[in-house]
């Protein structure tokens, strides 16, 4: 392909764009890659996962048209904002706070030359140095100074080009990135090299595709350096200090520096891994790796209003995902739900879903899926779920079976001495935000109660095209009309698409909320979900969107409101 740079060698909004449209392609082809490396900080096989969801939210905030109107400036700073706002992991936070650094230094500018580029790289490596308590030689940290380091020394030179300051860079991080496997024991032990490292490489190489019109084969890289990851042992004694089991993130709200200086010797006091990175408007993104999540989250109550708190356990994770297996980690689903031990009961999640993309992230957690189009007859449910292993059954629905279907496939199951439970998942949306909250270790009822209540949480609504002339709670609509719906009813008719998604998204967040999820379908147009995101940052800019590309028939966007 072409060099998409601008005829006097800059990078433009339109350039940015296409970079993390590449980005968001490679670290999804090669996630499963990133993620057997994943040993360090602690062996949870997702640092591949992380950085690709992290990346997609950041894409998905940048808004606007896509035909190249905004600035190199705004594209960088929706990354930004989108990365904070949706970082998973310590790698995620890294990697959002390297945006943040790229964004603060072209702020205000319409394109970015070889010395920009050089100071904006310059400024992600110290601004994430700054916001790691204990950073570590031979991680993606390393990495990132590195690439700095060689933009730097090429943008240094006589009338440097962008590509020469884009290749330097991304050649140095690739020699960085060799090292990182002599810089930490247990990469020397594990004979990998970073796992963040080469996922920041990738990005890299993306960057270099688009200025030079060809991304670089650095396989070779890992030649030597890097050999299947035998999953790790789950380590049985809880009392091991050194061993943290928990990952927890949250956002810190109305809180201040001093606040946030002494919330960070008491993480660094309770566990390792420690970030905490500024987010706009008095806001800061927490991230810590502990024994105790619960005295982590008080230490964050002692700083200020918390959200978005997300506490993982390392060793569920494993057993759940299958730590190190590249199946699992590309998003299909190579273990049931829940790895148990004997005694102790299984659980399996089986989820009705329509469209690709939206099986995709159903499976990414561990159900089981039926797809939606497949159901012609209740009884192909209830087929489903006598072929899973578990007689332990949380079913969502997610909208796609009648009430009396529901009822009857259960009664048959249970006739069946399947103990089957149907939830309160009326949407797609809503048993995505019931799946978040599922956890096999809890009793069954415990389980159902808090997945029930999570999608109960989530307002939901849908926007369609009319096929026919039908009478509505708000008037009349007739074919071809645009619709947006509030649950099952229609609450807006309007003949513009996108008019009535807005109107949509204005009605559903009336009653108040912090985030907008997106799923949007196979038929969606071109350009709905950046207008009606645009809508959202001019009317609603305290509310967080995530898009995900749901593909299904039925709805042309289907929005959660959370």
């Amino acid at each position: 392909m072409e060099s998409l740079l601008e005829a006097e060698d800059t990078v433009d909004g339109r350039a940015l764009r296409r970079w993390v449209e590449f980005g968001v392609d490679a670290l999804e082809q090669r996630r499963a890659e990133i993620n057997s490396l994943n040993v360090f900080p602690v062996p949870d096989g997702d640092t591949g996962n992380n950085l690709l969801s992290t990346l997609q939210a950041a894409a998905a905030r940048i808004g606007g048209p896509a035909d190249g109107a905004l600035t190199a400036s705004d594209v960088a700073e929706g990354l930004a904002r989108g990365a904070f706002t949706g970082a998973r992991g310590n790698s995620g936070i890294i990697l959002a706070q390297a945006l943040r650094g790229v964004a603060d230094a072209v702020a205000g500018l319409t394109t970015v030359g070889a010395a920009d580029l050089a100071a904006a790289l310059s400024n992600a490596a110290a601004l994430v140095t700054g916001a790691l308590s204990a950073p570590a030689k031979g991680t993606i940290v390393s990495v990132l100074e590195a690439a700095a380091d060689g933009a730097a020394r090429a943008a240094a030179e006589t009338d440097p080009t962008v590509c020469e300051v884009v290749v330097a860079s991304a050649d140095a991080a690739a020699d960085a990135l060799q090292r990182t496997t002599t810089q930490l024991d247990v990469l020397a032990e594990a004979g990998v090299v970073d796992a963040g490292g080469l996922g920041l490489l990738v990005l890299l190489d993306c960057l270099v595709e688009v200025t030079t019109g060809t991304r670089p084969d650095r396989r070779m890289v890992l030649a030597g350096a890097s050999r299947p990851v035998v999953e790790p042992e789950v380590v049985d004694d809880r009392h091991d200090s050194d061993q943290q089991e928990y990952e927890v993130m949250y956002l810190v709200e109305n809180s201040d520096g001093t606040r946030i200086d002494a919330l960070r010797s008491h993480l660094d006091a309770l566990g390792d891994s420690v970030a905490i990175v500024a987010g706009e408007s008095g806001c800061w993104s927490v991230h810590v790796h502990c024994c105790d999540p619960g005295a982590a989250v008080e230490a964050g109550l002692a700083a200020g209003a918390l959200r978005r708190i997300d506490i993982t356990c390392f060793a569920l994770e494993s057993a759940r995902r299958g730590c190190g297996d590249g199946a699992a980690a590309s998003g299909t689903a190579a273990v049931p739900a829940h790895t148990h031990t004997a005694g102790e009961q299984s659980r399996a999640v089986l989820a009705v879903v329509g469209g690709d993309g939206a099986a995709e992230l159903f499976e990414a957690e561990g159900a089981q899926v039926l797809r939606a189009e497949e159901i012609s007859v209740p009884d192909e449910l209830l087929a489903a779920i006598r072929a899973l292993p578990s007689r332990d059954v949380l079913v969502l629905p997610n909208g796609a079976l009648s009430a009396q279907d529901v009822v009857a496939v259960g009664a048959r199951a249970r006739r069946e001495d399947c103990d089957v439970m149907f939830l309160p998942s009326s949407s797609v949306v809503q048993g995505l935000a019931s799946l978040a909250v599922h956890d096999p270790m809890r009793a069954t009822v415990d389980d159902a109660f808090a997945m029930s209540e999570a999608a109960s949480c989530v307002r939901w609504g849908s926007l369609r095209y009319a096929n026919e002339r039908a009478l509505t709670w708000v008037g009349t609509c007739e074919p071809g009309d645009s619709l947006g719906l509030a649950g099952h009813d229609v609450v807006v008719i309007e003949h513009d698409l996108v008019t009535a998604g807005a109107s949509l998204l204005d009605r559903l967040l009336a009653a108040g909320g912090e985030l907008v999820t997106m799923l949007v379908g196979a038929y969606a147009p071109d350009g709905l979900v950046e207008q009606l995101a645009d809508h959202l940052d001019r009317r609603h800019p305290e509310i967080d969107v995530v898009v995900y590309q749901g593909g299904q028939r039925s709805d042309l966007l289907q929005l959660g409101v959370e």
